[in-house]
């Protein structure tokens, strides 16, 4: 009986790393320190098994005994066995050097058979060489190492007693039976040990591919949450009973337009009658039991307060299985382009009106023309007293004309044929006519041209008549005596021509109205000129500025960018 309970203490002490491993290798995985989603370093796991089977050699040597004065009772074996083949080669070799120390100190036989023998030293060096092909096995493979290196070192352990003169097979048959019980025993607590360690490895491979899908799935919820938060459309996600699951932020701005109040955390999982009931839309509750959970595409037009929206509803379904999960609902604020569709429209309508009256006005000169002729063939026939009243109905015919062909040009969409050409050229071809126009006047003009700009893409005709318009308006809000500067330079984004008067200057009220048609600020003007000369710099690409002070003269800035490597036909 004796035996057996000192066989039940030294089992239990030998198992204390079954206890000791997994104890202190959840505390070494929760430090503070580490990552919850890295791995749990190796030189971690062997230190903490290196301590573990030294603290059971230690007890298991200090509670070392002999049954019946002859089999040496102490389970070091096992634990030693165990930390030479799963820890690392120096924490094995560490384990040799410390269980030779502990049979020095404590050993019962001092001689060289004794200290080889029951130290298991022999096996030391085949234990080490084997252990990384113990690491590459598997789960069987490795029970078979630990149960043949257990047989080998407690066979060697116990020989030397058996080798005494005093025990024979025949002497003590009980002897025998504990020592066959004592091989047992060793073999099983080793299997132990492999098992408790194996399972906690397991278990913290699990736990880590656990926290590392974990960590996946925060992630990628993270990126679909921005990703839905930087669209341009109020996105929200409903389960199958049409509770809010996520939402944007787009969506949650569109809350806020009735309670500013509101947050992310408050919407979420309430019912969509609920969420009507939150924000004052009538349209979410009457739909909930319609359109929002649904297992079809739709779509639909709807209109909150003033504003309209586009509405999409598609279903979600599982992976494999095609079973319906719940649906997306995408709200996109469509306000905007239904004023721009009306807008088009409106367009639309006044460009057909325009064709049409582009087409009556070019109609209109046909007969303009043939009472002109009538008119000078009566005037020769009239008498001379009456000269004057067919010039002023013949000039206002005249006039009527030039508003005519101004119209058209303003109203036609035609592309113009453009041609390399210098912008000083074309002024200086028009400078008689411009100078006769100032001499009528009494006013004079000044040019300023730099010298080597470079070439630009013009159609000339337009030019012409662009710049002709710009000189005769400054010469016209002139009085006598006033200068006209006309200056080309070169600019940052291109060349400009500026065309300067020392009129009486532009209210600032009117110059933003300055180049809509029929706006004017003469009494006899069309209000027709600035605007077709807006519409030949648009098709050159260019731009027009007004630069004035009342009292100061008015400066028309004529920007063209910078000159391309290709004669271009704008529409």
């Amino acid at each position: 009986m004796i035996a057996v309970k000192e066989i039940l203490l030294q089992t239990l002490i030998a198992c204390s790393p079954a206890f000791l491993f997994p104890l202190f290798y959840e505390k070494t995985t929760r430090l503070p320190k580490r990552e919850s989603s890295d791995p749990v370093d190796s030189g971690v796991r062997n230190s903490v098994l290196l301590v573990s089977c030294l603290i059971s050699m230690i007890i298991c040597t200090i509670f070392a005994s002999t049954l019946f004065d002859s089999i040496p009772l102490n389970f070091f074996l096992p634990s030693l066995i165990i930390g030479m083949l799963y820890g690392r080669l120096r924490d094995g070799f560490l384990l040799c050097v410390a269980e030779v120390c502990l049979y020095t100190l404590m050993g019962k036989y001092h001689n060289l058979a004794g200290f080889v023998m029951e130290t298991g030293l022999v096996i030391f060096p085949l234990v080490l060489l084997s252990s990384t092909h113990f690491k590459r096995s598997g789960r069987q493979g490795r029970m078979m190492f630990i149960m043949f290196f257990l047989l080998i070192g407690q066979y060697f352990a116990l020989s030397l007693y058996f080798l005494t003169p005093r025990i024979t097979l025949k002497s003590d048959l009980t002897i025998i039976i504990y020592s066959v019980i004592y091989v047992g025993v060793s073999i099983f607590i080793g299997l132990v040990l492999m098992m408790v360690i194996e399972n906690t490895l397991d278990r913290e491979k699990l736990q880590q591919q656990v926290l590392s899908l974990s960590h996946k799935t925060f992630r990628e919820a993270e990126n679909l949450q921005q990703t839905m938060d930087a669209a341009p459309l109020a996105i929200l996600l409903l389960d199958q009973d049409g509770a809010l699951v996520t939402i944007n932020d787009n969506f949650l701005e569109f809350c806020r337009l009735e309670n500013p109040a509101l947050n992310r955390e408050d919407l979420l999982g309430l019912k969509l009658h609920q969420l009507a009931d939150e924000i004052g839309t009538e349209y979410l509750s009457t739909r909930e039991q319609g359109t929002f959970v649904t297992e079809e595409l739709v779509t639909e037009l709807i209109q909150v307060k003033n504003r309209m929206y586009l509405i999409s509803i598609s279903p979600l379904r599982k992976g494999h299985t095609r079973e319906f999960n719940g649906s997306v609902v995408i709200l996109q604020d469509i306000t905007e382009i239904e004023h721009l569709k009306d807008e088009l429209n409106k367009a639309d309508r006044l460009s057909l009106v325009g064709q049409m009256a582009a087409g009556i006005t070019h109609e209109i000169r046909n007969p303009m023309a043939v009472v002109r002729g009538f008119l000078q063939l009566m005037k020769e026939k009239s008498p001379s007293n009456l000269d004057n009243y067919y010039r002023i109905v013949m000039e206002e015919l005249d006039r009527a004309n030039g508003i005519i062909n101004d119209f058209l040009s303003l109203a036609q969409s035609r592309s113009v044929n453009k041609e390399e050409s210098q912008l000083d050229d074309i002024i200086q071809e028009l400078s008689p006519l411009l100078w006769a126009d100032a001499n009528l006047r009494g006013q004079s003009i000044e040019m300023k041209f730099t010298e080597h700009l470079p070439s630009l893409h013009l159609n000339t005709k337009e030019m012409k008549q662009l710049i002709l318009n710009l000189c005769r308006n400054g010469m016209e809000a002139m009085e006598e005596k006033g200068q006209l500067t006309i200056e080309t330079r070169e600019h940052l984004e291109g060349i400009e021509l500026r065309i300067t008067d020392t009129g009486p200057g532009i209210p600032a009220s009117k110059r933003d109205k300055l180049f809509q048609p029929f706006f004017t600020t003469k009494t006899q003007g069309t209000g027709l000129g600035l605007a077709l000369c807006l519409s030949i710099m648009e098709r050159h690409n260019g731009k027009i500025l007004v630069e004035s002070e009342e009292g100061q003269g008015t400066t028309f800035i004529v920007l063209f960018h910078r000159p391309s490597s290709r004669n271009i036909s704008v529409s």
